[in-house]
């Protein structure tokens, strides 16, 4: 599914994946089988995208709700509103049903090996985000600590990595230092259960907002292929790039493609759907035990 369509529901944004419908004290969510990269929508969808975020989202949620409250109400169509009820056909899997919050204007990234933005900066500069680091790390090196590199939030154009002190310019200084301490407390116990599962997790990002009683609490995705690198722990040598579970398949696909990141955007062959696919439905498998077609692992709905 492309685009989701619910007549008579206000619809407050469409996002690059997600459709975001407003019901007043809550907020309807429908993960869509759209695809970004490179700041662009691909033109193809890639089945089961949109299931795989929602359902392995609610699992982490419920899983690491001991660290932070989270903002999921439920995932169950049965127990949304009755106005809901009648558009089960495209919220079956794929939705979620959250509690308004005051974001934050910050992505709160999380890295514990050496890739992607961060191995570019390491090479030219030593640093990441600004944080020095040790001589003679390579690419896919494991960090000798988990570092916090937060970055701007942009919904048009790409986000950029910035400073600590800049968080603190944005959010204050003591709410600052918690997502910090909030976003490695939450990436490294992700990982350890990962790990478990005979998967590395080489950086994530969290979003957080601030409740009606001044909390912060967790929002958006979590720890999905779209938002994290998964790289299976067989066949891992730092030293090179990773195989991986998540979407930077698709972007290895764009950047052999000889396309120049202007519009228009390529169509996906059907053989790199088909691929990014069963990497989303794997990985969803991998970490959760079950397939994506169970539904048993989602949070009990409120």
């Amino acid at each position: 599914m492309l685009r989701s369509d619910l007549p008579g529901l206000p619809i407050l944004a469409r996002g690059k994946v997600r459709d975001i419908y407003d019901l007043g004290d809550t907020l309807l969510f429908v993960a869509t089988d759209r695809l970004s990269a490179f700041d662009f929508v691909l033109p193809n969808p890639i089945p089961d995208k949109g299931r795989v975020l929602t359902q392995l989202s609610a699992f982490w949620f419920r899983r690491l709700a001991p660290i932070v409250p989270n903002h999921l109400i439920g995932t169950n169509p049965e127990a949304y509103p009755p106005t809901l009820r009648a558009h089960r056909d495209q919220l079956d899997g794929r939705s979620s049903l959250v509690r308004k919050l005051e974001m934050l204007p910050v992505e709160c990234v999380a890295r514990g090996y050496l890739a992607g933005s961060g191995w570019k900066e390491y090479r030219t500069h030593g640093t990441v985000c600004g944080i020095r680091l040790e001589s003679g790390l390579v690419e896919s090196s494991r960090l000798p600590a988990t570092i916090f590199s937060p970055a701007t939030k942009s919904h048009d154009g790409h986000d950029e990595n910035i400073s600590f002190e800049q968080v603190e310019r944005a959010v204050g200084s003591e709410r600052a230092r918690e997502l910090r301490r909030l976003t490695i407390e939450l990436y490294e116990a992700g990982a350890a259960y990962a790990a478990s599962r005979g998967v590395l997790i080489a950086d994530t990002k969290f979003e957080f907002g601030i409740d009606g009683d001044g909390r912060i609490v967790l929002a958006d995705e979590l720890l999905t292929p779209d938002s994290s690198r998964f790289w299976p722990t067989a066949g891992y040598s730092a030293g090179r790039a990773q195989a991986s579970l998540d979407k930077q398949y698709v972007r290895d696909w764009l950047e052999s493609s000889g396309w120049n990141k202007e519009p228009p955007v390529p169509v996906l062959p059907d053989a790199i759907v088909v691929g990014t696919s069963q990497r989303y439905r794997e990985i969803f498998r991998i970490l959760t035990g079950v397939s994506l077609d169970d539904q048993t692992i989602a949070p009990p709905s409120a």
